[in-house]
This record gives C-alpha cells, structure tokens and sequence, in this order.
C-alpha cells in the first residue's frame, strides 16, 4: 500500500483518512419535487413595492441618503465624522443592515440632526407609503421614492 493509498478514501478519491468513528456525511441536492409530508414551507416572493410592507431600515437608511446627499457631503465624510466605516454607513443607506441606536445616533449628529428627526422623518414616509398602499391596492400606482423633509419638534 503507497502513501497515496493511504491518505484517501476509496469511495471518495482525494478525501484523507478519518479517524476511526468518525463519520462523513455527504450532502445531496434537494429533489425537485417534496414527498407528500405536509405542506411545503412557506417561501418567501418577492413583492411589488406597491404592495410590500417598507422595512424600517430601509426608510431610515433613505433618511440618511438623503440628508448626506442635501449637505452635499461625502459617505467618507459622514462616515469618518459619525466615527463609524465607508462601508457599514453605505450598508445603512441602502437599507443592508439594522442600526444599532448608537450608530444611529452618531450618524444622526453627524449629519446634524437627532434620532427623533431621523425617525420622525422614515414615520413621515412609512406613513405616506402606507396610505399610499392602500391606494395602490386599487388604482396600481407605484409610491415614488422622496421623503419630505419635516421636522420633530418633541415636547418638555
């Protein structure tokens, strides 16, 4: 027996040898169709953006945008101002990842508004889109894409 002989598996050419016990399990597609079991998973579709309900993430990374973009500032400037990545504040814009309210918060000042301005900015939106959802159930208009720009005022 070589070297070679040793070191892999007969069934499966190229595999070192296991210590005894241990066991290897092979991973096969999935077949196409399901064995009657029970209902399938649901799966997630996706939906039209007249009908999909918005992620919060989504209009608060919108609210960022388009703050960073009115100040005619830089996502590096935002970033490095804010104390957080290039990267993870591109993240936040496009909706990719959830803020923690600390790095909400830094951004926020960063860009010179609180975290009431920036949430009550995305409730304007989700507010508007969702009125305009219902809408669109009925017509088939698609909600446009702008935030209006208002302030939170909170009470002492």
């Amino acid at each position: 027996m070589t070297n070679r002989a040793r070191d892999t598996s007969p069934h499966e050419p190229g595999l070192r040898h296991l210590p005894r016990g241990a066991r290897v399990i092979t991973l096969r597609p999935v077949p196409a169709t399901r064995p009657s079991a029970g209902p399938a998973p649901a799966t997630r579709t996706p939906a039209s953006d007249a009908t999909r309900e918005p992620l919060l993430r989504d209009l608060v990374g919108e609210v960022l945008r388009q703050e960073r973009l009115a100040q005619e500032r830089t996502l590096k400037d935002v970033a490095d101002a804010a104390r957080i990545s290039f990267a993870y504040l591109s993240e936040l814009e496009r909706g990719r990842k959830e803020a923690s309210s600390e790095v909400l918060a830094s951004a926020a000042h960063a860009l010179g508004l609180g975290i009431a301005d920036v949430l009550g900015r995305a409730a304007s939106e989700l507010a508007r889109r969702s009125a305009f959802r219902a809408g669109a159930r009925t017509t088939g208009l698609v909600p446009s894409r702008s935030i209006p720009r208002t302030q939170v005022r909170l009470a002492a």
